[in-house]
């Protein structure tokens, strides 16, 4: 995300990032978060409520395949696990120490979030997850089991190029740590700070749905791009986002069509 706006006095800032405190106004597309629902799809489709800043979103793609094969009128909408991102201080944490939130000050007020200085570290548990999962998704953020992912030029899932010869000709990037990506306390962006969660992302599926400030509100610019993601089976699945918000206007509210499992000959 890139964020960059007119400097202000601090009661200008103060008066616009007020709405920060209920969810309305200018920033209600960045901040909007509702319940959870289950939506169905049609065939090939999975939707996804990813509204919430403190979640992360597993699906188990062959679980998926094997539910429908058993069950043609299965939902796979249903198939997601949510699991909560840890938030409290704890001394437990992973081997490498590294699990818990980042804060960071954004210039949010001048040049943006490509500005930005590391101001604190708090220790918390690993995040949790699913014992067998192929992704997971926070808002725009999407990150692979021990996967990668490569972009294709394709805009149309079910004209999708299925030789070896495309196949190999695809660039795929593993999943890298991230400190400043996966957006989880924001109780004091008034002040530029931001409380990240400390974990690997994958950056090249994440570019699936890009959020840009200014304009306010955030601009929200999807990529129907078709994405490979090549499990850590080597089995590969296909992902296309159709949409990013639902009939209400909630944004990170996602319509995904999907192919699982991909055959390449």
């Amino acid at each position: 995300m890139r964020i960059t706006t007119k400097v202000l006095n601090i009661a200008g800032a103060a008066a616009i990032l007020l709405p920060l405190q209920s969810c309305d106004g200018i920033f209600s597309g960045l901040y909007d978060e509702t319940p959870a629902e289950v939506t169905r799809t049609v065939e090939g489709q999975l939707y996804l409520d990813a509204s919430d800043w403190g979640k992360w979103h597993y699906l188990d793609l062959e679980a998926v395949a094997d539910s429908i094969r058993s069950n043609p009128g299965y939902n796979p909408s249903s198939a997601w696990e949510t699991m909560d991102i840890p938030t409290s201080v704890s001394a437990t944490t992973d081997a490498d120490g590294l699990s818990g939130l980042y804060t960071y000050w954004y210039d949010v007020f001048g040049e943006g979030i490509s500005r930005y200085e590391f101001r604190s570290f708090d220790p918390t548990s690993p995040q949790p997850e699913p014992e067998k999962w192929s992704i997971a998704i926070h808002r725009n953020n999407i990150r692979t089991n021990h996967g990668s992912i490569a972009a294709t030029s394709c805009r149309d899932i079910d004209r999708l190029p299925t030789s070896v010869d495309f196949l190999e000709s695809l660039i795929f990037e593993e999943d890298i740590w991230s400190e400043t990506d996966v957006w989880v306390n924001q109780d004091r962006m008034l002040m530029g700070l931001i409380g990240n969660q400390g974990i690997k992302i994958n950056r090249t599926g994440s570019g699936w749905l890009r959020i840009d400030i200014p304009p306010m509100p955030p601009s929200f610019t999807l990529d129907n791009s078709v994405f490979i993601v090549k499990l850590n089976d080597g089995t590969y699945a296909a992902l296309q986002l159709e949409d990013y918000q639902n009939a209400a206007g909630v944004k990170c509210c996602l319509t995904i069509n999907y192919r699982y499992p991909l055959s390449f000959q």
